[in-house]
């Protein structure tokens, strides 16, 4: 079955799909041929807390991330970060993503009752 992901880091996000089996390595190579950074340096986080990904070879529903809570209307999130020049590991910082502005009234679901009074 397929799940569907957010992957966030700063003010990218990556949304992709992958099967339920899949090697969370596998993830990592969707990254990297995304951002053009290695594996090796970058860290994912499940749900975007301080739960390290850490084992590559664990498949996605292993860590949760299955057919049933990953949808497409609302993914699954994992926090991504990678390995600085200052030779340490940047901080988790995730960006919300916008919010669409209010509907205007005249898109807003109206009342039956109010439809089919003159």
């Amino acid at each position: 079955m397929d799940v569907y992901l957010l992957i966030l880091h700063k003010k990218t996000t990556i949304f992709t799909d992958a099967k339920e089996d899949t090697k969370m390595g596998e993830v990592e190579k969707i990254i990297e041929g995304i951002l053009k950074v290695p594996p090796d340096q970058m860290r994912l986080y499940k749900d975007d807390t301080i739960n390290i990904i850490a084992d590559e070879n664990k498949l996605l529903s292993e860590y949760g991330y299955t057919s049933t809570v990953a949808i497409t209307q609302s993914p699954a999130t994992i926090g991504l970060i990678f390995w600085t020049e200052d030779v340490e590991w940047e901080q988790l910082d995730i960006h919300p993503l916008s919010s669409p502005p209010e509907l205007p009234d005249v898109m807003k679901p109206q009342d039956a009752n109010q439809a089919h009074q003159p």
